[in-house]
């Protein structure tokens, strides 16, 4: 099966604290992947997504709302007409301390699709899901209900981020990986890239693209250093 080349996503989440440093992390990484095979997307603060030139660029999050009395949120139009590529869509921490069901995720990836967005959809079990035995169930629920009615699957990106493996160092096991990640492919189009995100670092990066098979990586601590992210970049040539 030959699928799309790999994609490499930084999810900076709410770092950098200033913009000078957010535009010195991006010219290092910028710098670094140069001429690299791998599709690289760089997700900084809402902020930074219209200083920084490139890279492709991808949004953290979106509302499912295209405009109105919405304070505080931005739509899938305001960042295509930002020229934004990509966005983000029910990360984990979105689910856990914002509260986002499946249902409030369904709406945002419909809505992002409808202005042209391409979709990094985030699914994964917690820790307590993972030792009730319920990880399959979890997986399929999420992938079920998060894309429900949903038509243009070939702009969606599925990262499995096992929950109780992200900012833990705690990075979940070749094997374990694998696993979810054949599951995975069972509810999605076969030409559809999958990515492992959850503690990936330069050490594991190419593992998780040679052993597992995934199609490519959600880096999130590791891509705030330019060059331990970039390592992780070379390593899925």
């Amino acid at each position: 099966m030959k699928y799309m080349k790999p994609l490499i996503a930084a999810n900076w989440k709410m770092n950098p604290v200033s913009k000078k440093e957010a535009e010195a992390l991006f010219e290092g990484i910028k710098n670094g992947v140069k001429g690299a095979s791998s599709e690289v997307v760089i997700c900084p603060p809402f902020v930074y997504l219209s200083i920084l030139k490139g890279l492709t660029l991808g949004a953290q999050d979106v509302y499912f709302e295209e405009k109105g009395a919405f304070t505080g949120e931005t739509s899938a139009l305001i960042l295509k007409n930002l020229g934004i590529e990509y966005v983000i869509i029910g990360h984990s921490e979105r689910r856990k301390y914002f509260n986002e069901t499946d249902e409030i995720i369904n709406k945002k990836i419909k809505k992002a699709l409808e202005a042209g967005l391409k979709i990094i959809f985030c699914i994964g079990e917690t820790a307590e899901e993972k030792d009730a035995g319920k990880r399959n169930e979890v997986l399929q629920r999420q992938i079920q209900d998060g894309l429900k009615d949903v038509i243009d699957i070939e702009y969606i990106n599925i990262a499995y981020e096992p929950v109780w493996a992200i900012g833990t160092g705690n990075n979940c096991s070749v094997e374990q990986t694998k696993e979810s990640i054949d599951f995975i492919r069972k509810f999605v189009p076969e030409k559809t890239r999958i990515l492992y995100g959850g503690s990936v670092k330069s050490e594991n990066s190419r593992a998780y693209i040679e052993e597992v098979g995934s199609n490519g990586l959600l880096v999130g601590g590791a891509s705030l250093n330019a060059e331990e992210f970039v390592k992780i970049v070379k390593s899925a040539e």
